[in-house]
């Protein structure tokens, strides 16, 4: 086996391994990253939802009770300018429908909850036009005059939860090709004084007692160094037996 055969056989080595952990932590971390990250937005948004629905409540209790529909027609369409949200509705205690920006009321949107529900947040996933929606109920006047309901796009959730974490997972994903790449630097500083110990000892093996462990291997206060050092006390050793056997042969 050769130098370039021996040295590029052991970078390889070390350097794969080094890749391969990298590779694995960064798998990992980019999982876990995605996972909070997915948990923390979802969260948030389920609590800017529930704000919404409660403002919507407590803006939509004075029209209730002046029974002012014109009013709610226009309070739900305001609501609906925000972002994200699919449609708002109002339905007072007994389950009907006093406003709503849907035109034709969808039947999956109907609903008769209990008494206790009536009075709590509510919410619940369902289909409007193919789509999947996320809607959220709020009582008013703790569900004494009915109830508020907006629906959220689940498209348009998805969406912010991505851009928050896109730019996350793309500076996480990076990390292991910046490790890989060091990784074989490293392999390549940790193999060259070991390619260069091994030529030597090949040279002794084959009877090739001149030539001396140099370069900054002897030196070096490391394992490699102590290597170099030990090997260099051999080469010595052997060239001065060699000698004197010479000497008394003659």
């Amino acid at each position: 086996m050769n130098r370039e055969t021996r040295r590029l056989g052991l970078k390889w080595k070390i350097g794969g391994i080094f890749t391969a952990v990298m590779l694995v932590l960064g798998a990992l971390a980019i999982a876990a990253v995605y996972r909070l990250t997915r948990d923390t937005v979802r969260d948030q948004l389920d609590k800017r939802a529930v704000a919404i629905a409660i403002n919507f409540s407590d803006a939509a209790a004075g029209h209730i009770a002046a029974r002012n529909l014109l009013a709610l027609h226009t309070l739900a369409r305001k609501y609906t300018l925000l972002d994200g949200v699919a449609y708002a509705y109002v339905v007072d205690g007994k389950g009907e429908v006093l406003a709503q920006t849907l035109g034709s009321f969808p039947d999956q949107l109907r609903q008769n909850p209990s008494a206790g529900a009536q009075r709590q947040i509510q919410r619940r996933e369902l289909s409007l036009e193919g789509k999947p929606v996320y809607e959220t109920a709020a009582p008013v006047l703790d569900g004494q005059m009915g109830n508020v309901h907006v629906g959220f796009w689940s498209e348009a959730a998805q969406a912010e939860i991505n851009r928050a974490l896109i730019p996350i997972v793309g500076i996480i994903a990076i990390i292991p090709f910046v490790g890989a790449l060091l990784s074989f630097l490293l392999a390549h500083w940790i193999v060259r004084p070991i390619v260069g110990l091994t030529e030597v000892a090949d040279k002794v093996t084959m009877g090739d007692l001149e030539t001396s462990v140099g370069g900054d291997c002897v030196s070096a206060t490391d394992e490699i160094g102590d290597l170099a050092r030990s090997l260099e006390r051999m080469r010595s050793s052997l060239r001065a037996a060699m000698l004197r056997l010479g000497r008394e042969v003659a």
